[in-house]
């Protein structure tokens, strides 16, 4: 089964927290702190493995989680950093954030790409020894992976896409200049998945065609097998637009090259600058007379048209010399570049650990704030310091200024995730 689209969700691993421990042994006295610093999560990285073709596995593992980084340990131990996550992709996947579209990184080349990074470790209490604090019962808790859901689309790496009507010829086309062998039949929608072939030609040279299933009137709007391929075109640097010049469908060539035109104008602007190349196929079997208008026709869009008959190999050594020398001029296959966060995603991800929420129920205020929890492990809360330093972290968040704004007197209880105190002004 050819699958092209899938949806996942990525979690890199979370940062181990720091420690708190004090040096004990004998003969030393007021050994001090010694606690260690968490280590870092592991991050998810993709990669490129031409093992695979293509995204059937993210059909049935939907959910990519790395390992979290160990907790500090005494004599400055610091903790074991967590492993990276590999996911292993096909050549051309492109990852895009599932909720805004933004392009996260392209798997073209074989450069690894960290699509979610891993949490930072927490420090030990080590750290915040003082001559004022030599006691320090807390520690900073370890920081959250990122964590997110991702769309992945996989865009054929092709320097040639064949495109044209259902039955035309593509198949025979590819198979006869290639070593692929796609199903060939007579009859429509035969290729129900796009084809790679690879052609070979002089001085150890090659270069790579890619048969996308046949288009209709309609595909870019969801018609037809097109919609579901047409991203395989949007990377080519050359359209090799096969057309049936003898009209055996009834249908009329020039029609046909105008339609499947506006199908690929209609689906991107940029596919109708694609510069192109028409194989008028079936040449063996069409009139003198078919051949010449429809010559006549494509030199007057500004084409440069063959006759083949890719069944009996007629012309083909021509065509695949002329795709050749165009592949030459143009530029290398199109590379996507990482889009950078909006205005918006940046103050969202700003914001995103320090979010809280706060409700008042029978004169109990209740704080939500799931990143507290991780603070309230390394928090002492028999130890006046430690207290201190919870009380600073409350406040440096804006929970205690959103508790005043909701009109807390002293006195009142807060509760947070069942820590309940009396708030003090």
């Amino acid at each position: 089964m050819f699958v092209d689209k899938a949806k996942i969700k990525v979690k890199a691993g979370d940062g181990g927290d720091g420690a708190v421990s004090f040096h004990r042994e004998k003969y030393v006295a007021a050994g001090g702190p010694d606690g260690g610093d968490g280590g870092k999560g592991g991050n998810v990285i993709f990669v490129v493995d031409d093992n695979f073709s293509t995204l059937i596995d993210f059909r049935y593992k939907r959910k990519y989680i790395a390992e979290n980084g160990e907790n500090g340990g005494s004599r400055n131990c610091t903790g074991k950093n967590g492993s990276d996550l590999i996911v292993k992709v096909p050549r051309g996947t492109l990852v895009r954030d599932a909720n805004t579209g933004r392009i996260i990184a392209d798997l073209s080349s074989d450069e690894p790409k960290i699509i979610a990074k891993g949490g930072k470790g927490g420090k030990g209490n080590v750290h915040f020894a003082s001559p004022t604090r030599q006691v320090p019962k807390f520690a900073k808790p370890g920081y959250p992976g990122e964590e997110l859901e991702v769309k992945l689309e996989l865009k054929l790496l092709a320097d040639v896409g064949i495109v044209g009507f259902p039955n035309v010829g593509k198949s025979t086309l590819i198979s006869s200049v290639s070593a692929a062998k796609p199903k060939i039949a007579n009859y429509h929608f035969t290729t129900l998945a796009p084809v790679l072939g690879v052609v070979r030609i002089e001085n150890e040279r090659s270069f790579v065609m890619a048969d996308i299933p046949g288009l209709i009137e309609g595909a870019s709007d969801g018609v037809g097998l097109g919609h579901e391929f047409l991203r395989h075109v949007e990377r080519c640097r050359l359209i090799l637009h096969v057309v049936d010049v003898s009209g055996t469908e009834g249908r009329n060539p020039a029609e046909d090259f105008e339609i499947i035109n506006r199908e690929l104008s209609n689906f991107s602007a940029e596919l109708a600058q694609c510069p192109q190349i028409v194989a008028a196929n079936k040449c063996d079997i069409a009139t003198p007379e078919q051949i010449e208008a429809f010559r006549s026709f494509v030199e007057e869009k500004g084409c440069k048209m063959f006759e083949i008959s890719a069944a009996t190999t007629k012309g083909t050594i021509a065509l695949i010399q002329e795709i050749e020398r165009v592949l030459d001029t143009l530029p290398p296959i199109k590379e996507y570049e990482a889009e950078p966060l909006s205005p918006k995603e940046l103050d969202e991800n700003a914001g995103k650990g320090q979010r809280f929420e706060i409700t008042c129920e029978d004169g109990i205020y209740y704080v939500e704030a799931p990143w507290l929890e991780s603070v309230m492990r390394t928090v002492d809360m028999d130890d006046y310091s430690s207290l201190q330093y919870f009380q600073r972290v409350l406040k440096n968040s804006g929970i205690i200024d959103r508790l005043r704004e909701m009109g807390i007197n002293e006195g009142d209880t807060v509760d947070i995730f069942g820590f309940e105190f009396d708030f003090v002004n």
